[in-house]
């Protein structure tokens, strides 16, 4: 019996440490045909440290509707495609979102291998309210900006979590 279409696997990768990731997501990584990377050179060290060495491309937000067509060509020929970021869970402010949106569009299965994420190892360790939460994903570049989007977050009851560089963090 062959294999009738190839899978996206969305997988998690270390956040800081290269032995958080799981066994799974290893093996995933290992029996992929290939890899789309946010940054080859930066995910080309996890892999090389892991001792994969499966065919590696970039997928960033400047060539993700372009690169999504034949990763779905692929998937949909039977191969198997992961899809990892620089750190942490794909698609939790980096790119994924149009292909993963398109790949169930097309019908190509998309599994999750979970993992590492910032946000929730951040709100873990903060000491403030876990049980409701809200994300805002990465702040604008500049403090006019940071502000106008800090002022427009629904005054709510819960943590409020964002990204940001630590060198605007005193901004």
């Amino acid at each position: 019996m062959t294999k009738q279409s190839g899978a996206l696997f969305v997988v998690a990768t270390p956040i800081g440490n290269l032995d958080d990731i799981s066994q799974r997501a290893i093996r995933t990584l290992q029996q992929v045909s290939c890899i789309a990377a946010e940054d080859t050179r930066h995910s080309g060290k996890l892999l090389q440290h892991l001792g994969i060495s499966n065919r590696l491309f970039a997928l960033h937000d400047h060539n993700e509707k372009q690169r999504a067509a034949s990763i779905i060509e692929k998937c949909l020929a039977g191969e198997d495609v992961a899809l990892i970021s620089d750190a942490g869970t794909p698609l939790i402010s980096d790119p994924g979102y149009s292909l993963v949106r398109l790949c169930r569009e097309a019908g190509v299965p998309v599994i999750p291998i979970p993992g590492p994420c910032a946000l929730i190892t951040a709100l873990c360790a903060a000491g403030l309210p876990t049980d409701k939460f809200q994300f805002i994903g990465f702040l604008a570049p500049k403090s006019n900006q940071r502000q106008t989007q800090l002022a427009a977050v629904p005054a709510a009851a819960g943590t409020i979590i964002c990204y940001d560089t630590a060198r605007r963090i005193l901004d």
